[in-house]
């Protein structure tokens, strides 16, 4: 049970370094690309709703 603790620091301790190493290499969305994330995400949301919707549909129908 010793053995654990140390290892388990380890990984949290190499995880915080990983963070910080992405944190530097991100950088904030111009306006353009922010706008265009949000069509994207919104269109594939509309696209995966209406996909369960008719599965949904042909569900109650044939079933």
């Amino acid at each position: 049970m010793d053995e654990e603790k140390p290892n388990l620091f380890f990984k949290l301790k190499r995880f915080v370094i990983e963070c910080k190493r992405v944190l530097k290499v991100t950088k904030k969305p111009s306006n353009l690309e922010f706008k265009t994330i949000v069509k994207v995400s919104g269109l594939g949301m509309i696209i995966i709703g209406l996909i369960g919707f008719i599965v949904q549909m042909v569900k109650q129908l044939f079933f």
